[in-house]
């Protein structure tokens, strides 16, 4: 009982889990289910992130509330600057037409990275992002999805075409170099995601086993910010990657 309670105590002043005695608050779940803690972490932040959406369904529910914004700073102010500038960003690269088909999903993938990596900056949590298993999911995700819209919008003969160039005498090389591309394309979002949370997390780790007090506050604002940044490069990549499979050939020449 006393490890347990210094345990609790010392998870409060520190990000890592070894610093904590290897408490985490969601540890003995995943030891009782027999799932990885990424997984029950992942599955957690969803959650939260389906009672965060229906708070603010019913913030935004009706006509009054729907048009005229809240006072000062809001959840759900918070919420439609984030989507207004995401959205804003998808009409750059997509156009109009297909910013409104596929912001749904750019702007679900954007929050639920962002607060998979913003949870590991919370005393006692583990960020799924700094595991591979976790990035290299979303990578593959995102590489099937766009994939599948390229084919649903050009055809399967159209989508391959994008693989070829627009040279027909170049077309077997390009072939091959489109094909690695592509390929690679889930592993380095997965990669990316990953390497860069999981240094993000050490340092504000090794600062707060330090120092668990003061110093490590800049490091947290740090954290915040490179959490923000990682989700935003993954969904811009997402956007660029879908945009290149859904358009057309005669897009370029107009």
């Amino acid at each position: 009982m006393k490890k347990m309670v210094l345990a609790l105590v010392t998870s409060l002043f520190s990000t890592s889990a070894l610093a904590a005695g290897g408490f985490t608050w969601l540890g003995g779940i995943a030891h009782s289910l027999n799932i990885p803690q990424h997984t029950v972490t992942f599955a957690f932040v969803c959650i939260l992130f389906l009672v965060g959406g229906f708070i603010y369904r019913a913030k935004a529910s009706s006509v009054d509330t729907g048009i005229v914004p809240d006072k000062g700073i809001s959840f759900r102010n918070i919420y439609e600057s984030i989507g207004e500038f995401l959205y804003d960003l998808a009409k750059s690269i997509l156009g109009e037409k297909d910013a409104k088909k596929y912001f749904t999903l750019l702007i679900t993938i954007f929050l639920l990275i962002f607060a998979n990596n913003l949870i590991g900056i919370i005393p006692g949590f583990l960020p799924p992002t700094d595991n591979l298993n976790t990035t290299l999911a979303l990578g593959l995700f995102v590489f099937i999805y766009y994939n599948y819209q390229g084919i649903k919008v050009q055809g399967l003969v159209g989508h391959i075409k994008h693989f070829l160039g627009p040279i027909a005498a170049m077309a077997p090389l390009m072939l091959i170099i489109e094909l690695i591309s592509h390929a690679v394309r889930p592993i380095s979002l997965g990669l990316r995601l990953k390497s860069v949370m999981q240094g993000d997390h050490l340092v504000l780790s090794i600062f707060s086993d330090l120092v668990p007090y003061l110093i490590p506050v800049p490091f947290y604002a740090l954290g915040i910010f490179v959490s923000f940044i990682q989700a935003f490069v993954f969904t811009l990549l997402t956007m660029i990657y879908i945009g290149t499979a859904v358009e057309h050939h005669d897009h370029d020449d107009h």
